[in-house]
């Protein structure tokens, strides 16, 4: 998807490099490609084919093959951007894996798979980059957190898990460094309509009705919702929202009566 006059009006970056994760697919390829019309622009991946042809989309993206679970790698190609790019102004944390089955019917090694990528990666992202930006009092970190954190859901447990720790983690580390220079932002969209969904194997049944009936989030409103958020200063955000607030408010009010509805959806 090519940036539009709109997108790029939008965009409340006001630095030279970013870095974005997961940047060859959803979330992270859309803010690659809108960033590029007014920065340089480093996407992480490791669909290598994929980071090929969004970097190809534009001349000033480049891509970077990177484990986001191994902090050392982590830490080199953000050395090798800074070296050939400059210092890093911006992070968007798009990465993340999204495998969906019965808890009992997945094996303890490959939860903990999904929470290596999802919430270690996460740790491994922001804390590699804070470490950078906090010397010099300036930055933007996004990091892409869930509603799934806070409203659970059957056949997706290992996801909402991941989710409910980078939640946790990252409004931690908002309340810590606020003040800091560096802005920090977490986002906590409902189910976008983008590949990341592709990866349910057993796609829940919620999942497979919210698009068939064209509910789910459209990405380009996500990342507006995103720069005007940490543009006005924003901490944390549940873009859509009439549906996240809703799910929110249920989930505190009567989580019993949450899975009932969910439950029955799927039948």
């Amino acid at each position: 998807m090519n940036s539009d006059a709109k997108g790029e009006s939008a965009m409340a970056f006001h630095g030279k490099v970013a870095v974005i994760t997961g940047g060859a697919s959803g979330m992270g390829r859309l803010s690659a490609q809108r960033l590029a019309s007014q920065a340089k622009v480093a996407i992480l991946d490791l669909n290598e084919s994929a980071l090929q042809e969004v970097a190809a989309s534009h001349p000033n993206i480049r891509a970077y093959r990177c484990d986001i679970s191994d902090l050392e790698q982590v830490r080199m190609t953000f050395q090798k951007i800074e070296q050939e790019l400059g210092p890093i102004d911006r992070v968007t944390h798009c990465a993340a894996i999204m495998p969906s089955s019965p808890l009992a019917d997945q094996s303890p090694e490959a939860i903990c798979r999904v929470m290596r990528i999802n919430y270690e990666g996460t740790v491994n992202v922001v804390g590699t980059i804070f470490a950078k930006m906090k010397p010099r009092k300036s930055g933007d970190i996004i990091v892409y957190g869930s509603l799934a954190g806070h409203v659970l859901a059957p056949h997706l447990g290992s996801y909402c898990a991941t989710k409910a720790a980078v939640n946790a983690y990252t409004e931690v580390m908002i309340n810590e460094n606020r003040g800091s220079g560096v802005r920090i932002l977490l986002c906590c969209p409902p189910a976008v309509d983008t590949p990341l969904l592709d990866q349910a194997t057993s796609k829940p049944k919620h999942l497979e009705l919210a698009k068939e009936r064209k509910l789910l989030a459209a990405p380009d409103q996500i990342v507006d919702e995103i720069e005007t958020a940490i543009e006005q200063g924003q901490e944390i955000i549940f873009p859509t929202f009439w549906n996240g607030k809703f799910l929110l408010f249920l989930r505190r009010l009567s989580p019993k009566l949450l899975w009932w509805i969910i439950q029955n959806t799927m039948k």
